[in-house]
């Protein structure tokens, strides 16, 4: 399965947009925000997905009552687990180095995360881990995604300009 995931997004609404052009011209089954929404009107544009779609608060979603209201649930606090295709997939906003160990040590195939607003894959012998970099492109200027192959466990990262 394809999944498209993104983060840091601080309400962007052109690049939220465009993001789920992007994830529904690739036909991914999956989208996963890994946090930084910030307000709950930034969700519009996740309402085109033409796939089923979850996330993680972040250190600045502030509003969580109205991103949950807003997003019917499908926001959680991190850590999140889920399955996909078989495979153990672990979602939080910020990656601590003691956090990563835990998490793949418990099983973790697929580990997604952002905060940092720098895109980032990296694999090892366990897992795959993903920060598909600041949507927003607030902070670096450079607005990107991840898409993550559950298959064969591999990533891009896809600039969205």
């Amino acid at each position: 399965m394809l999944v498209g995931v993104i983060s840091d997004s601080h309400d962007n609404l052109p690049a939220l947009k465009k993001a789920v052009e992007i994830f529904n011209a690739r036909k991914t089954g999956f989208v996963i925000h890994a946090g930084d929404f910030v307000a709950p009107f930034s969700l519009r544009p996740l309402e085109e997905l033409a796939c089923p779609w979850i996330g993680v608060f972040g250190n600045n979603d502030g509003e969580q009552r109205g991103l949950t209201h807003h997003s019917k649930g499908r926001i959680q606090p991190p850590p999140f687990e889920l399955n996909l295709d078989g495979k153990k997939v672990v979602v939080v906003h910020e990656l601590m180095e003691a956090d990563r160990e835990k998490i793949i040590k418990e099983g973790a195939v697929i580990v997604i995360h952002g905060h940092s607003h720098q895109a980032e894959i990296k694999k090892s012998k366990k897992a795959l881990l993903v920060n598909p970099g600041e949507l927003g492109g607030w902070l670096y200027g450079k607005k990107t995604l991840a898409l993550v192959d559950t298959d064969k466990l591999q990533a891009e990262i896809v600039n969205v300009d």
